[in-house]
């Protein structure tokens, strides 16, 4: 929720990656021969094209692509499922994901948009 420290000192609110030295922040926790960084945005705007840019670009998430093409109107929790290739959690990353739409009723959401779409 904007709270971590790559979205407060990186503007990065998804986690994304960079493989230049010098490009983000160096995760506390990188496992020993990694080489990746958390990439540094100007602002959280930036963070949220380059994510969107990513998934609808990326051959890792084509399977939301999928999804997203199977259904007129997809909920947060159908696409969801499309992001197993997003985290190296893979499916417990889909089913937290999943847990916070939940426990946030952020699917309420889903509904006012679609009906939004409909006036």
């Amino acid at each position: 929720w904007g709270t971590s420290r790559f979205a407060k000192q990186a503007s990065n609110l998804f986690g994304q990656w960079c493989f230049t030295k010098g490009c983000g922040l160096v995760p506390k926790q990188r496992n020993a021969g990694s080489t990746h960084e958390v990439k540094t945005f100007d602002s959280p705007a930036k963070s949220v094209r380059a994510y969107i840019f990513n998934l609808n670009s990326n051959s890792a998430y084509s399977e939301l692509r999928e999804i997203r093409a199977q259904h007129d109107l997809p909920t947060g929790a159908q696409l969801a499922g499309g992001l197993e290739k997003y985290s190296e959690r893979g499916d417990e990353y889909v089913k937290e994901l999943r847990a916070m739409i939940k426990f946030n009723k952020l699917k309420e959401y889903d509904q006012r948009y679609f009906e939004s779409l409909n006036q």
